[in-house]
């Protein structure tokens, strides 16, 4: 079902950072954009390999990983199951992975913990079931999102991205070494207490060399915004012509602006955001831009 893609690179207008340009992961697909994609693809083949039917994955009410693997699942013509974080709610991404297919069971936040009982309570007997962590977290994902530094030019001084997880993050730093590559991988954790990342990233590849973790951007916590932040969104989707979300590339984007302003960058260096696409987030939180 995937093949390989390769997303457009494009500069962006700034007074300071004549070298700022932007890899839009968001043009991937409209609802297994960004890091999803990169996520899934060998996701999706071990879950063939395997001769697996059923994708059984978690998240919150807002989650776009539960809209990418809704859509994958359809798409492969797989069965669907998601546990939703928290008390029983409608929403538009919900309702998006129910006309995909996927089943939804809500489940309350203490239960949800524990992910890998959920699996075996509910589908442990189940030999078609196949479990995806939540976010997509997984060895497997880690190897889709490091070739985005395959599509990258090998001159970057800066590659930033957002992070969940850390498993983006993650690849990507994995990818900068296997290049042989100098660039630093600036990290903007999109929750509050988003040091742990950095473990996170170094659980998987057992360094964290060239990493640069920028936590003081994550505007009140996961999903949590301020006025200076939808602001921000809002001039900066106007000026450059593309959507980023108030979850995830918004406080990206905000980073890069802000250490702009403070002179963190020299003259003339290559930054690269990475657009981890997540658009769908912005139906969530409609009523912040009236």
């Amino acid at each position: 079902m995937f093949t390989d893609i390769y997303s457009p690179i494009q500069r962006l207008k700034h007074n300071l950072l004549p070298e700022l340009w932007i890899k839009r992961d968001d043009l991937i697909d409209p609802y297994i954009s960004g890091n999803k994609w990169r996520k899934l693809k060998y996701v999706l083949a071990k879950v063939q390999a395997e001769n697996k039917q059923h994708l059984v994955t978690f998240g919150g009410a807002y989650s776009n990983h539960l809209l990418a693997t809704a859509a994958t699942a359809s798409r492969a013509g797989l069965k669907a199951t998601a546990f939703v974080r928290g008390e029983f709610v409608k929403n538009e991404m919900l309702m998006l992975c129910q006309l995909f297919g996927m089943q939804l069971i809500f489940v309350d936040r203490a239960h949800y913990k524990n992910k890998k009982n959920l699996f075996e309570l509910y589908f442990g007997q189940d030999p078609d079931a196949f479990f995806i962590d939540e976010g997509g977290a997984s060895i497997e994902a880690l190897a889709g999102c490091s070739e985005i530094i395959q599509e990258l030019p090998a001159d970057i001084d800066h590659i930033f991205c957002a992070a969940g997880t850390g498993t983006t993050a993650a690849g990507l730093l994995q990818g900068i070494h296997q290049q042989g590559l100098k660039t630093t991988l600036h990290v903007i954790p999109a929750l509050k207490g988003g040091d742990f990342i950095g473990q996170e990233i170094y659980n998987y590849l057992g360094h964290t060399h060239q990493l640069v973790l920028h936590t003081d951007y994550h505007f009140g916590g996961y999903a949590k915004t301020k006025p200076e932040l939808i602001e921000f969104m809002k001039a900066f989707i106007a000026q450059q012509g593309i959507l980023i979300d108030p979850v995830y590339t918004a406080k990206m984007m905000y980073a890069i602006y802000d250490l702009a302003n403070k002179g963190y960058f020299r003259e003339n260096q290559k930054i690269m955001a990475i657009h981890t696409g997540g658009l769908m987030g912005i139906l969530g939180m409609k009523d912040k831009f009236q």
